[in-house]
């Protein structure tokens, strides 16, 4: 069947007129897309929205015999309208963000730190009194020795280590009934 005939059948909505069109040319819409070196996708891209362009122009073709010129044609400048999406829509190398500084801490960042150290020190408010002491003396700063410690609090310095750890331990309950998870864990 000659192309004047395809076309008119195809633009009929002649299914099989349209698929004998697709598979006389085809080929030749591949070949101009794969000769611009595009990716099999954006390839496919190409030749998909080529044949729709057919679709929508079918009744505009006045010399059905030039139709692998149009094709080629419209082919070739719709690979060039790709190639200038890609370069517009360059996907960035993993490097590029490597060197990136890291983002900076979250807007309610500071609120949320005020909000735990709130509660923790509510928490410690609730603890016994020789805990308060300790856990207050233990994270000064400097930090001072066990016998340092051990001679402001009148406490032997073999006792220190197992209080702190009770101590803490209380702390934690403490804190965790009042909204602070155990990531907080000190």
């Amino acid at each position: 069947m000659d192309t004047t005939t395809l076309l008119s059948a195809a633009a009929r909505g002649d299914q099989a007129a349209w698929d004998a069109l697709v598979e006389r040319y085809a080929s030749l819409l591949w070949s101009i897309a794969r000769a611009h070196r595009l990716s099999e996708a954006d390839a496919a891209d190409v030749v998909q929205t080529v044949w729709l362009k057919l679709i929508e122009n079918l009744g505009r073709i006045k010399d059905p015999e030039r139709l692998p010129g149009w094709l080629g044609t419209t082919t070739r400048h719709e690979c060039l309208r790709q190639l200038r999406r890609g370069e517009r829509e360059r996907p960035a190398d993993d490097h590029v963000w490597q060197n990136e500084p890291a983002p900076g801490e979250p807007v309610d960042a500071a609120v949320l730190l005020d909000e735990r150290d709130a509660t923790l020190w509510r928490a410690l408010a609730a603890l016994p009194e020789h805990c308060r002491r300790l856990l207050r003396a233990l994270m000064a700063t400097p930090p001072p020795s066990y016998a340092e410690v051990s001679a402001a609090l009148d406490m032997p310095v073999g006792s220190i280590g197992p209080t702190r750890q009770r101590c803490l331990g209380r702390l934690r309950e403490r804190a965790g009934a009042a909204g602070l998870g155990t990531e907080d864990r000190t």
